[in-house]
């Protein structure tokens, strides 16, 4: 990797520091856990801590803020508790924080869905956010088994998961498939895996495999052109390199069929040998943590250039 690149990873918040040291430096497990205690006491951890209610929800609610009224003309709000445990997940912050573990505790307490005030770590109905609940109650230190055990029942003939299932969907999507199977692999670390757990994750792995991480089964198409952009943070949505970050987190060797997104993120790569970010969800956030599309972006840099080295080989550049 280029000197320059790699210095300019490090020129960040403590969330991508400890990151690009465990996965770009090889450096000392001592060295990464210091650098990883930083984000709950430093930069965006700690922003998103400091934004919580008294009461520790996030803008007042569970999926949409307290005042929420059903306005997405402006995008999705992303201020809210489920967003933001999700973005804490994605940052590292460190579980066992007492901070974060009292944010925890409070969510427990207090946060109720929207969908019919069940508590949070009980999950809703959407298969997407039950999927994203398991994954950070899971991060978190939280027993969501009954989320896993719903989301074990409600598989897809075809391998995955779709939140318009019950509407009558018989055909998986990519977006719900991938929020869930993270979720079980998450809760496969924190536990140690159940049988029937692994072969439910490995069957969505096969449906998303066989689709190549973006094509039509039935023609080969590209099934959507905004998978091939790189958005930060992803939300609920599904994009290639989304897909290849969860196949690279499983630990097995790259699948020949991965090859051609392999391809596309190494595409991507710039001049300067930077990513940039691209198709950003939009929506209100509690703040930005990049620069905006079309510009230089450190977290796609940094996960384009782990799943690379996992892929392919380290990138040139």
């Amino acid at each position: 990797m280029r000197d320059d690149v790699l210095d300019w990873l490090l020129d960040s918040d403590p969330a991508i520091r400890w990151q690009v040291l465990r996965d770009l430096c090889g450096a000392e497990p001592d060295a990464v856990a210091a650098e990883r205690s930083r984000v709950a006491t430093e930069g965006w951890g700690a922003r998103l801590l400091a934004v919580r209610d008294d009461d520790g929800l996030w803008a007042g609610g569970a999926c949409f803020p307290g005042d929420f009224r059903g306005d997405f003309s402006q995008g999705q709000p992303w201020t809210s508790t489920y967003p933001v445990l999700v973005l804490m997940r994605t940052l590292g912050i460190d579980p066992a924080a007492e901070p974060v573990r009292e944010a925890v505790r409070l969510v427990q307490e207090n946060c109720r869905w929207e969908h019919d005030g069940q508590r949070f770590f009980d999950g809703e109905v959407e298969p997407c956010i039950n999927g994203q609940t398991v994954a950070v109650g899971a991060y978190f230190g939280v027993d969501v088994g009954g989320i896993v055990d719903r989301l074990l029942g409600e598989q897809l003939a075809d391998g995955g998961w779709n939140c318009e299932a019950e509407y009558g969907s018989v055909r998986s999507s990519f977006a719900t498939t991938v929020c869930v199977v993270e979720g079980l692999l998450e809760h496969e670390r924190a536990t140690g895996g159940a049988a029937e757990v692994t072969a439910a994750r490995r069957r969505a792995e096969a449906y998303l495999l066989e689709r190549r991480l973006s094509r039509r089964l039935s023609t080969g198409e590209v099934a959507d052109p905004d998978w091939l952009q790189f958005s930060f943070p992803t939300r609920w949505h599904y994009d290639v390199l989304r897909g290849l970050e969860h196949f690279r987190a499983a630990g097995d060797p790259p699948d020949e069929r991965t090859s051609e997104a392999l391809e596309l993120v190494r595409a991507k790569q710039q001049p300067d040998g930077r990513w940039l970010l691209e198709g950003t969800h939009p929506g209100p956030v509690p703040f930005a943590l990049e620069d905006g599309d079309g510009l230089p972006s450190r977290w796609n840099t940094l996960r384009a250039l782990r799943v690379l080295e996992w892929g392919t080989g380290p990138a040139s550049g």
